[in-house]
């Protein structure tokens, strides 16, 4: 604790206030770290600001004891989310209002979050690239893999003929959790929740192999995980259908372990970019897998 301020668990009623904090903070990095050809920062719409907020207000839910707020005399200076699935912890969200540094806020609070996942073996969160929290995770003893990005329009002659995958639902959550785990070494479980409420859900389950898809709207992929690269191509295609040629779409969090990603990318004509880390203590990167930014 600090005269100036005060770490506290996060409630329901200040994810608002995190949201409007965590929408300035990355508008500020987007601004300080934008390179030339890449779309000009933009503060989220009412409708992405909305899903943001009950993405973090579903972790504030089910794992009370990993999400923390700072707050001084002005409001929510800070905040950081984690969860725990089965053996493994992960980072939601960890956000500083801009131009407070040098308090101790960002190490308090990133020290909360961890200290949530004592017991666990692994851990992995998506970082950004600001220098100041990639520091603080390397010091908190994880390993950070750089990751790629895809970006552009996908034209309609490029898409291939996807055949047996479908539609999911939550009757699909089981199967998705034994693929998590094949994968990542755990389920996303409760997360399905929010995820199948949130995004359109494509589901590949074969002889040959399994796997699923979120695809958000106007295409992309925002989760992603297959027991094999044959089965994760085929979804992401399948996701990339799902953009219009007028609309970019961005695959995210690309690690080189990941390369079937690229040349799916490479075959659609998207521009390659790299941005931000996967940060992971315990684990290899998970493969074939794309992961997101809240849920990992």
């Amino acid at each position: 604790m600090n005269a100036d301020y005060v770490v506290r668990p996060m409630t329901p009623e200040d994810t608002h206030a995190v949201e409007r904090l965590s929408d300035a903070a990355f508008f500020d990095l987007d601004v300080r770290t934008h390179r030339t050809g890449w779309p000009e920062p933009e503060h989220r719409s009412p409708e992405r600001a909305e899903s943001w907020r009950l993405r973090i207000e579903h972790l504030v839910r089910h794992d009370p004891r990993g999400c923390w707020v700072a707050e001084d005399g002005t409001g929510v200076i800070g905040a950081a989310a984690g969860m725990r699935r089965d053996l493994t912890w992960l980072l939601a969200t960890y956000v500083v209002q801009p131009g407070v540094q040098g308090k101790g806020v960002g190490r308090q609070l990133l020290d909360a979050a961890l200290s949530y996942g004592s017991g666990c073996l692994r851990a992995m969160l998506a970082a950004s690239e600001d220098p100041a929290a990639v520091r603080r995770y390397r010091l908190a003893g994880f390993t950070l893999h750089p990751t790629m990005l895809l970006w552009g329009t996908v034209p309609r002659e490029v898409l291939p003929v996807v055949e047996r995958v479908r539609e999911g639902s939550a009757g699909d959550v089981d199967l998705m959790d034994s693929v998590d785990r094949q994968v990542r070494d755990s389920a996303h479980g409760v997360d399905h929740e929010i995820l199948t409420r949130l995004h359109r859900l494509v589901v590949a389950d074969r002889p040959t192999g399994s796997g699923y898809v979120y695809v958000p709207e106007g295409g992309g992929a925002y989760l992603l995980a297959a027991t094999n690269r044959r089965t994760a191509t085929d979804l992401l295609w399948e996701a990339l259908a799902a953009s219009t040629p007028d609309r970019p779409v961005t695959v995210d969090h690309i690690t080189a372990a990941n390369e079937w990603a690229v040349d799916v990318g490479m075959a659609a004509r998207l521009e390659l970019w790299t941005r931000g880390y996967l940060a992971l203590r315990g684990m290899k990167p998970p493969m074939p897998y794309l992961p997101s930014g809240h849920y990992l």
